[in-house]
C-alpha cells in the first residue's frame, strides 16, 4: 500500500469522526482535570506517609 493511499484513507476516516460539542468537551476537560488533581493529592499523601514511616524506622 502506497503512502498516498494511506493518507487518502486517513482523510476518509477523519470525515467519519464525530467531534464533541463545546459542552461535552468542557465536561470531559473538567473530569480529566479533577481526576488528575485527585491522583496528585492521593499520591502526595501516600508518598508523605511512606516518607514519615521510613524516617521513624531509620531514626
Amino acid at each position: 500500500m502506497g503512502i498516498m493511499k494511506f493518507f487518502k484513507n486517513v482523510g476518509k476516516e477523519m470525515k467519519k469522526v464525530t467531534w464533541p460539542k463545546e459542552k461535552e468537551l468542557t465536561s470531559y476537560t473538567v473530569t480529566v482535570i479533577t481526576t488528575v488533581i485527585f491522583f496528585v493529592i492521593f499520591f502526595a499523601l501516600i508518598d508523605s506517609g511512606i516518607t514519615q514511616l521510613i524516617r521513624l524506622i531509620v531514626e
